[in-house]
């Protein structure tokens, strides 16, 4: 290779890599296996030479460090069988471009994923199937169905993004930050590892599986291994293959800096990313515990698991410094206890570290709210679809008062009839649905005015007194005011909050099957329980990383509620599984992810000056990278069009792709193109309202408290316990 492109930065890895000691066991029996399977000589895809180069017995001993000599051998095989499965796809179909084939292959293979190990498996037809069906009939007899299922799927998704990638049009892109985030996710199969590590470990009940904080230690551990490996393989990638899905090139061609600066940044973002992994398992994991009624074992099972994740952390970082396969030249040793000889060194390297991790976390605690920011500057957003409004606005705005009034959250401080006025949210329902009837567009205006109510109900009614308690209660008795079946008894109304979602969901869910009652209020309960992560960041004053911010921004803002009532304008047409793919649920996002930034820009002023509030795009990337606020406004700006022009990518040459996969019919696209039409009005009538409206206005900002409403308290959802 030529000489380096960037000196590998120094990388926060405070727990030391270990190796499994069974580890010549692994290696000899995954040799044997993958031979048996028939994946080496005669397969036209690997040699015995091949494998031992590639030495997946070494990665899983560093990353499995303290399982048994049987539990890391299947873990080697598992390895072995998904790299085998890559270069087999991408010998027989990819090269090829036989799309058709390389479907008919991927449909088999669930058929070796059975629940039920009583259910018959089909003969395999080749390696790929022979070594899924052996796997899988040593594996799950140890797990619970709930493992099953959740490895059986990620298992699913890693093998169909071999699909997607086959199909995607090579425009030479380079994707946009967030883009390439979630794409590096699909593709890298951490889902997958992650449900490995369960195996070698401790499993995960299953109460507790599809939680937030789960979640997050499986999406920080996701782009920490991702990030790394960036770093390590830029040069091979980039320089010598010409590859653009990198994580060095993506922040470089964004920010328009140098590769060691890109490469730096890329630094910064994983050492966060690992941080709030930190975060994540110290904070929030012991809190899920408490409020699910976690038995010690359990409890100690999710530990184990966010062990088991560090190690794997740890062991591939290890790995990566020993392969040749990567730029590793002037690495230093990652933990402060490595490579200190001098009496007198140790002290000074120590605490180098030791101050520029701490530096590095302490900044996320030292905003000062309320600081004076001025209006918000407003950029040229890059909006290519035209807005329509509704004919039956007029008429919607005073029912929207009257239903307020009724609902009585014009009576508990919160809210008056002027910042009812200044919301205007009959006019953003007009934007978002013009072609809704008269009764359609009230529901919708009710729904958008409950939600805007509720948040901003959250941080003043709980947030100022740091009652993490109450929202919590509160947050409960929300949920127990959608019930999904008839036998279930609704609580009792104690406020506007609770009275005007009681009427809503009377009002949306009449004529729903359960499990359409079931999937809205979900999304529901995901929008009013990001409102407590938010109380939590608050009371601690403490702004998110970038990753974690702009993902928790989609359940803020309410983005699943507004997705489940717009597929619910189009019926059942649409097979589940479309809307779960890969393509559309880039579409959403990209949508999503415009709105979302739009609103932070818009609302910068009345956020940061006014309420003292610290979850906005704009701040948390001024608080990450150090920069000011109109250099931190160019680069969310930036993302907005970046998001846009993904989203009109998507729906140009992805979209058309997933209706083949699904071989859907003229009828069903034709659905699908309204649905597509419906996001793009969400865009347009979402810009359209934020430029009209007065809750953003520095006139009407300066001329409203920003506090209780004057001799008015709202009323708490439980009684206060002293």
């Amino acid at each position: 290779m030529t000489q380096q492109p960037f000196e590998l930065p120094h990388f926060y890895m405070p727990y030391p890599a270990r190796l499994n000691p069974h580890l010549d066991e692994a290696r000899a029996h995954s040799t044997a296996w993958a031979r048996e399977m028939g994946m080496l000589e005669g397969s036209g895809i690997w040699e015995q030479s091949d494998l031992d180069a590639h030495d997946y017995g070494l990665l899983c001993a560093y990353t499995h460090p303290d399982c048994d000599g049987p539990a890391l051998s299947l873990i080697t095989d598992w390895y072995v069988w998904v790299f085998f499965f890559d270069d087999h796809f991408l010998d027989m179909f990819k090269r090829t471009q036989d799309r058709a084939a390389g479907k008919a292959h991927l449909d088999r293979l669930p058929l070796f994923m059975p629940m039920d190990l009583s259910t018959p498996m089909p003969e395999p037809q080749n390696p790929v199937e022979a070594g899924l069906a052996d796997l899988w009939t040593r594996t799950v007899p140890a797990m619970s169905a709930g493992w099953r299922r959740r490895f059986a799927v990620a298992t699913e998704h890693l093998l169909n993004e071999s699909l997607w990638e086959l199909s995607n049009i090579n425009e030479g892109r380079i994707a946009n930050p967030v883009e390439y985030i979630e794409m590096r996710r699909k593709v890298g199969g951490a889902p997958w590892s992650a449900g490995l590590v369960e195996y070698a470990t401790a499993e995960v009940p299953d109460s507790v599986a599809g939680s937030r904080p789960l979640r997050v230690l499986m999406e920080t551990f996701s782009d920490a291994v991702h990030l790394r490996n960036d770093l390590f393989s830029y040069q091979r990638e980039v320089e010598d293959e010409g590859e653009n899905s990198n994580g060095v090139l993506v922040l470089e061609t964004f920010f328009g800096c140098t590769t060691q600066e890109a490469a730096d940044l890329v630094n910064d973002v994983l050492t966060s990313r690992l941080h709030q992994f930190e975060h994540t398992a110290l904070t929030e994991v012991p809190a899920l515990a408490l409020e699910k009624g976690l038995t010690p074992p359990e409890a100690a099972a999710v530990a184990a698991y966010a062990k088991g994740l560090q190690d794997w952390q740890s062991g591939g970082h290890e790995w990566h410094l020993r392969s040749s396969r990567y730029m590793n030249k002037g690495a230093r040793p990652t933990s402060p206890w490595q490579g200190l000889t001098g009496s007198g060194t140790s002290a000074a390297d120590v605490g180098a570290l030791l101050a520029a991790a701490g530096a590095e976390r302490l900044r996320a605690y030292t905003h000062v709210p309320y600081q004076k920011v001025g209006p918000s500057l407003l950029p040229d957003f890059h909006m290519p679809f035209q807005v329509e409004l509704s004919p039956h606005l007029d008429a919607a705005r005073p029912r929207l008062t009257a239903w307020m009034h009724r609902m009585g959250m014009l009576q508990e401080g919160v809210w008056d009839e002027d910042r009812l006025a200044a919301a205007d949210l009959a006019l953003c329902s007009a934007g978002l649905d013009p072609d809704a009837t008269p009764e359609a567009l009230d529901l919708s205006a009710h729904w958008l005015a409950w939600g805007t109510y509720a948040d901003d109900y959250y941080p003043l009614v709980f947030g100022r007194r740091r009652d993490l308690v109450a929202a919590r209660a509160a947050t409960r008795r929300l949920a127990d005011c959608m019930p999904v079946d008839g036998g279930e008894e609704i609580p009792v109304p104690l406020n506007g909050l609770e009275r005007g979602l009681v009427d809503l969901w009377a009002r949306t869910t009449a004529g729903m099957t359960p499990d359409a009652r079931r999937s809205l209020k979900d999304s529901v309960n995901v929008m009013t329980e990001s409102w407590v992560w938010e109380l939590s960041n608050q009371i601690q004053n403490r702004i998110p990383d970038p990753v974690d911010y702009l993902e928790m921004r989609r359940a803020t803002f309410g983005s699943d509620l507004t997705l489940s009532m717009c597929r619910m304008g189009h019926g059942p047409a649409v097979p589940p599984e479309v809307y779960r793919s890969g393509p559309v649920r880039s579409l959403e996002n990209a949508a999503i992810d415009y709105a979302c930034l739009l609103n932070d820009i818009f609302s910068y002023q009345k956020e940061i000056e006014y309420e003292g509030e610290i979850h906005n795009a704009i701040l948390v990337v001024q608080n990450f990278f150090g920069i000011d606020y109109p250099t931190a406004l160019g680069v969310v700006h930036d993302l907005t069009t970046q998001r846009m022009q993904q989203f009109q990518h998507v729906a140009a040459h992805e979209l058309p792709v997933v209706y083949d996969d699904f071989a859907l019919s003229d009828d069903i696209r034709e659905v699908m193109r309204n649905y597509v039409l419906d996001l793009q009005n969400w865009m347009a009538g979402i810009l359209h309202w934020h430029r009209t409206v007065d809750r953003y206005q520095p006139e009407f900002l300066a001329r409203r408290a920003h506090g209780f409403l004057p001799d008015r308290s709202p009323r708490l959802p439980l009684p206060l316990v002293s």
